[in-house]
C-alpha cells in the first residue's frame, strides 16, 4: 500500500507538529495550557514544602490549571478583562513581578559576603553589650508624682506595690518587672538610669522619656547570653541583603527624573 499525496502531507504535518503537542499539559478550547505552566507551580509547591512531586500532585494541578483556563476564557467572553478595575489590578501585578524579577536578579549579583556578616554580628555584640539586666519600673505622669512614689520607697514602701499605679498597664500587676534585658533594648535614656545602679537600688530621680517618668529599680545583673554567630548568621544575612537592596533603590530613585 502506498500513501497518496494528500496522505503523505496530512502524516508529515502530524509528524512536525507531535513535539509541540508534546509539551502541552491540555488543550481548552482550541487553547493550549504548555507543561512548563505545570513544572513551574510543582516546583514553587515543593520549594514550600507543602508537597512532594508525584502523579498525584500533578493530576491535582493539571485539573485546577484546565479549570483556570476554562473560567479564564468565560471571563474574557463576559468582557472581564476590559474592566477597568481589573485592569488595573493586572498592571500592578505585573509591575511587581517585573520588580521582583529585578530585585532577585540584584540580589543574585550582589551577594553579603562573610566579611559583612562578621563586621555586623560584630557591631550588634558591641551594641548590645556583654551584661543584662533585670530591671523594674513605674512610669507616672509628671516628675512631681514619681519623686513622691521616690520618697515613699525611702520611707520602706515596697516597689510591687506602689508599682500598680504605674501608666505601664503591661507591667503594673506583675510589680512592674520588664524581665532580663540588654541598655540596648530601652531607649538610651532609660538604659542609663538603669545601667549604673547596684542589684536593689532604686533610682534617686526620675528618669525622663518620651512616654513619661519612670522610677527604676534593678534586681539583678548577669553575663549576656548573646546568641553565636552561626545561630544568628541566615538572619544577618536576610538584613543585610534588604538593606543592600534599598539602597539601590534609594539610587534610583535619586537618578530619576521625577516632575
Amino acid at each position: 500500500m502506498t500513501f497518496k499525496p494528500a496522505r503523505l502531507l496530512v502524516a508529515l504535518i502530524a509528524i512536525a507538529t507531535a513535539p509541540a503537542f508534546a509539551q502541552n499539559l491540555a488543550v481548552v478550547n482550541g487553547k493550549a495550557i504548555p507543561s512548563s505552566r505545570a513544572d513551574a507551580v510543582v516546583k514553587q509547591v515543593v520549594a514550600q514544602g507543602q508537597a512532594t512531586d508525584g502523579p498525584q500532585l500533578r493530576d491535582a494541578i493539571k485539573k485546577d490549571l484546565i479549570a483556570r483556563e476554562v473560567m479564564m476564557q468565560e471571563a474574557i467572553k463576559q468582557g472581564y478583562d476590559k474592566n477597568a478595575d481589573v485592569k488595573l489590578a493586572l498592571e500592578n501585578a505585573r509591575q511587581t513581578i517585573v520588580v521582583n524579577a529585578l530585585a532577585r536578579d540584584y540580589i543574585n549579583k550582589h551577594q553579603v559576603t562573610d566579611a559583612e556578616v562578621k563586621a555586623e554580628y560584630d557591631r550588634f555584640t558591641k551594641q548590645s553589650g556583654d551584661k543584662e539586666y533585670h530591671v523594674r519600673h513605674i512610669l507616672v505622669e509628671n516628675e512631681a508624682d514619681a519623686n513622691a512614689i521616690i520618697a515613699k520607697l525611702k520611707g520602706g514602701a515596697k516597689f510591687e506595690d506602689l508599682a500598680k499605679q504605674s501608666k505601664d498597664t503591661g507591667t503594673a500587676s506583675n510589680g512592674g518587672d520588664l524581665d532580663w534585658a540588654n541598655p540596648s533594648s530601652f531607649p538610651p535614656e532609660f538604659a542609663a538610669g538603669f545601667t549604673g545602679l547596684q542589684k536593689g537600688q532604686v533610682t534617686d530621680k526620675p528618669v525622663k522619656t518620651q512616654v513619661g517618668y519612670h522610677v527604676i529599680k534593678l534586681d539583678d545583673v548577669r553575663p549576656a547570653k548573646l546568641p553565636t554567630l552561626d545561630e544568628v548568621k541566615p538572619q544577618i544575612q536576610e538584613a543585610l541583603q534588604q538593606q543592600k537592596l534599598a539602597a539601590y533603590q534609594d539610587e534610583m530613585v535619586k537618578k530619576a527624573k521625577v516632575q
